[in-house]
């Protein structure tokens, strides 16, 4: 097996300068980018739907289109960073997401709620986790894994930070002016710190381009594409399956809950601490597990949603089984985003890791604007109700995860495959 030479890499774990700032400065941005959009909304919808004259139904229909098209995005965004860097697509995402979130403050109608919401989908493609990722595996070297498990420990914090933040500038100013709060944030702190700390180009000056993902695997072959190999789709299942799977129990936590005999108050702490438990996973990734090549931890983390989901159906009535559930459910969770951004790395060599990780993001990423719908027609066709639904996800959870072991056993050298 042979692989194209490259200039010798730089000392292991000694990263060029400013390039922790970036960690910080990538983190801060993330809080902004979730908080003002995706967690912000839940608090917005009903108000954007007096202003539209607009079934609930239909508002979240926009959210979900949204999340839609940052999946259809994530493929070519990184490809685009993989050649130019990612300051330009990051600090353009923020520019986009700052206006129309201004823009959304005064939209009258449906057609209006949806237009705007689909450009906010294309500027969540180009500016959270993805593109995020896709920066700093150009950046770091021996580091990747641990900034991005850096800047997730950060993205954690965005619904702790803005569901009480937003709906505090809603009861003081109204959810027009909470908007435009909302859009400055975007334009005075987002937008100023892709400009200023992401870098211009794909490589920095005096450093050589990494080198491309070819080689001849043993026996002489020819080099596939990644596109050609079964384990990426395999891959791209499995992490399908799995997000399918949060995004669909998210909206229907609390009513499975108040199911088993809890208060209303009662649920809503349980599912207050998915939170921080998610932080927690990410902190043990960082110190216990990460040492651990990051598919090896992915197998502990995807086994842990249908063991936390197993739990969750056979418990009733309030009990400290359902903390143990909220921090099985949360950590793996928080463990998972790390493994779906360091994998694609480790598998496919970092060359090409925008256009790979982009192209494995967006399946999951249709699959969180799916989840709910699905679950809703679960629900309509059980009898068991929403005791039957979380078995049903606890079995697709499963199957997920037997998808992604299958994936990450089969050998799969980086050099044998390009992207």
């Amino acid at each position: 097996m042979s692989r194209t030479p490259a200039t010798s890499p730089p000392p292991p774990n000694r990263e060029r300068p400013r390039t922790w700032p970036l960690v910080a400065a990538l983190g801060i941005t993330q809080i902004i980018g979730w908080g003002s959009t995706f967690y912000a909304f839940t608090l917005l919808m009903p108000s954007l739907a007096a202003a539209t004259g607009a079934d609930p139904t239909l508002v979240v229909g926009a959210f979900s289109m949204s999340l839609l098209i940052a999946g259809a995005v994530s493929a070519p965004v990184g490809a685009l960073i993989d050649r130019q860097g990612g300051r330009r697509v990051m600090s353009a995402g923020s520019l986009l997401m700052g206006l129309l979130l201004g823009a959304l403050a005064a939209v009258q109608t449906p057609a209006q709620l949806y237009a705007v919401w689909a450009g906010l989908g294309l500027a969540m493609g180009a500016s959270l986790y993805d593109p995020a990722f896709a920066v700093l595996v150009q950046v770091f070297r021996d580091g990747h894994r641990r900034a991005i498990t850096g800047v997730t420990l950060f993205g954690g914090f965005a619904s702790t930070v803005f569901w009480p933040l937003t709906q505090a500038l809603i009861d003081a100013l109204g959810w027009q002016a909470a908007l435009l709060v909302l859009a400055a944030l975007n334009l005075l702190v987002c937008l100023p710190l892709h400009l200023a700390m992401v870098p211009a180009r794909a490589t920095t000056p005096g450093e050589a381009p990494a080198p491309p993902v070819v080689a001849q695997p043993a026996g002489g072959g020819a080099s596939r594409p990644v596109w050609r190999d079964p384990v990426f789709y395999t891959l791209g299942l499995a992490f399908t399956g799995n997000n399918l799977v949060f995004s669909a129990l998210t909206v229907h936590f609390i009513p499975v809950l108040l199911g088993k005999g809890m208060t209303l108050q009662q649920a809503a702490w349980i599912g207050a601490l998915i939170g921080p438990m998610q932080v927690a996973g990410r902190l043990l990734e960082l110190v216990v597990l990460g040492q651990a090549r990051p598919s090896r931890v992915g197998i502990v983390a995807m086994w842990l949603l249908p063991l936390s989901l197993a739990l969750l159906a056979v418990l009733s009535g309030p009990g400290p089984g359902f903390v143990l559930f909220a921090l099985l459910y949360g950590a793996g969770n928080g463990i998972m985003t790390i493994v779906r951004g360091a994998i694609p790395a480790e598998l496919y060599g970092r060359a090409q890791y925008g256009a790979v990780n982009g192209a494995l993001a967006g399946p999951a990423l249709a699959a969180k604007a799916a989840g709910p719908l699905v679950a809703s027609l679960v629900l309509a066709r059980l009898s068991a109700g929403h005791q039957g639904l979380v078995w049903v996800l606890a079995a697709v959870a499963a199957v997920s995860a037997a998808l992604y072991v299958a994936a990450v056993r089969r050998p799969r050298p980086a050099a044998e495959l390009h992207a």
